[in-house]
């Protein structure tokens, strides 16, 4: 077995997929409109999807934002430079929630971004893993 996508539903799927390929640098890998269901997914990653794990970006039609809940962490993702990687994502108007440094009781360089939806994305420096 391995992981193929993690689901998250978002309000406006342009404004999403401009986000993960835009800011944090994904390619937008498949994107397919269901009018029946009313709802479309779009498949965002770093490689393609029989390479690793992917994001599936789903957009009900009628819904323009979700409750979050609190059981949903968030997505990590490995960067370079985590200090660079938040400077990135200023300059290309992405928010940062946790500016990078270490982690609390630990020496991991880490940060953290919010995406249009307010899904958490953790960036992790690699160096520091």
């Amino acid at each position: 077995m391995k992981i193929l996508h993690t689901m998250i539903r978002v309000g406006h799927l342009d404004r999403s997929i401009a986000f993960y390929t835009e800011v944090l640098g994904m390619r937008l890998l498949r994107r397919q409109d269901y009018p029946e269901g009313r709802f479309t997914n779009a498949f965002v990653g770093y490689g393609d999807e029989s390479e690793g794990a992917v994001l599936e970006l789903t957009h009900n039609w009628d819904t323009t934002s979700y409750d979050l809940g609190n059981g949903f962490g968030h997505v990590a993702l490995a960067v370079n430079d985590a200090y660079a990687a938040c400077e990135q994502v200023k300059t290309k108007g992405g928010k940062v929630t946790r500016e990078a440094g270490p982690m609390k009781h630990g020496t991991t360089v880490i940060a953290f971004v919010e995406d249009p939806d307010g899904y958490k994305i953790e960036l992790i420096q690699k160096n520091t893993l």
